[in-house]
């Protein structure tokens, strides 16, 4: 007689399987570089859309005919091909092998985003130099103050806080170094002088803004923001840097900047913390809120909650510094008036028209995206 399957025995089971597919998504990734390496020989595109498509729609048929649910076959596949993308990637920066030879400098190296840079520049070759008074990465030369380097860079990052970041720049315009500078700043407005100043000393200058965070390993459908300075060479050879990646460059002025800057992080960010704070404020108990919450609140709430995990200096430093943003927080404070007045006098078609005002802008926004993908 077969003895009764126990519950241990079961959990074995799922054990054993879920090692196993540990192991094919590592044989899947494996085989993800080899794939890497014959794109770049035929000169085919790290990404392919259809291909996708068909990969995503071939996994929800598969998964009908197994019982199990489409939805989750194809979250499973978007995760499995994003992760193939950045190995991809990865591979291809790797290949190219741009800063062979080269060197570069990164002041404030030792932070979030100046480590990132650190891990991008060797990973394409360059010998990496790290300035930080706090130390930078494990294996990388670090000295404390970035004046006591000799200067001769191919290329220099200053990846330093706002507020510091203005006085290097004009320091380093004094010792005008040949390499090409940029910054990586998520605002130019206090830069200003600084990028002038590089500029006006005949130095080879342009400044980033990399419109993602430290954590970010795959930059397929992410933006990078190139800012010309007039430096035609510094411009191109800052986004050479990217080429072999999948990110989507924006060149830009630095006025056009900082006044779309305002809105796209300085409106969301408010819009954040107005969230937030209006949660905190209510008197509501957030047990009692999560009991019943919606598709809604909770999608809203989960934005929120990564918000006010960020640094508060930083994000004070975004609204208060740009020139531009008391623009957009003046927006923000007509649109919630508005709303609040079609509330409280019922005016129903007013009320309609801001959403259907809305709808029509986001939809316009949808199909330039589709067209872009």
């Amino acid at each position: 007689m077969t003895r009764d399957v126990t519950l241990e025995d079961l959990r074995r089971r799922l054990s054993d399987l879920d090692r196993q597919l540990i192991r094919l998504v590592a044989e899947r990734t494996a085989l993800s570089t080899e794939v890497a390496r014959v794109k770049r020989v035929t000169g085919h595109p790290t990404r392919d859309y259809a291909r996708e498509r068909d990969v995503i729609m071939g996994a929800r048929n598969t998964a009908l005919e197994a019982g199990v649910s489409p939805a989750l076959a194809e979250e499973l596949l978007r995760l499995l091909i994003r992760s193939s993308l950045a190995t991809q990637e990865q591979a291809s920066v790797a290949a190219r092998g741009a800063g062979s030879g080269r060197r570069a400098l990164v002041i404030g190296g030792g932070g979030k985003m100046g480590r990132w840079f650190v891990q991008f520049l060797a990973s394409q070759g360059f010998d990496v130099e790290v300035a930080d008074p706090n130390g930078g990465p494990d294996g990388v030369p670090c000295v404390a103050d970035w004046h006591a380097t000799d200067l001769r860079h191919d290329y220099i990052v200053i990846a330093t806080a706002l507020g510091v970041t203005d006085a290097i720049l004009r320091d380093l315009a004094l010792r005008r170094p040949a390499g090409v500078i940029f910054d990586v700043g998520s605002l130019k407005s206090p830069l200003r002088a600084g990028l002038l100043a590089l500029k006006s000393h005949g130095c080879r200058v342009t400044s980033i803004h990399p419109m993602f965070g430290p954590d970010t390993e795959l930059l397929s459908g992410r933006h990078v923001i190139f800012v010309d300075l007039g430096s035609a060479e510094a411009l191109g050879a800052a986004r050479e840097l990217f080429a072999p990646t999948m990110a989507e460059q924006v060149v830009m002025s630095l006025e056009d900047h900082d006044r779309l800057i305002a809105y796209v992080l300085g409106l969301s960010h408010a819009l954040n913390i107005a969230f937030f704070t209006a949660l905190a404020e209510s008197g509501e108990a957030a047990p009692k809120l999560a009991r019943m919450s919606s598709t809604t609140f909770d999608a809203q709430l989960d934005v929120a909650s990564r918000v006010a995990q960020e640094s508060p200096e930083l994000y004070f430093e975004i609204q208060s510094l740009n020139d531009y943003g008391a623009e957009s927080l003046e927006a923000l404070s007509k649109a919630v008036e508005r709303i609040r007045t079609a509330v409280l006098s019922r005016d129903r078609e007013v009320f309609v028209a801001l959403m259907r005002q809305g709808r029509e802008y986001l939809e316009d926004r949808r199909s330039v995206a589709e067209r872009r993908a």
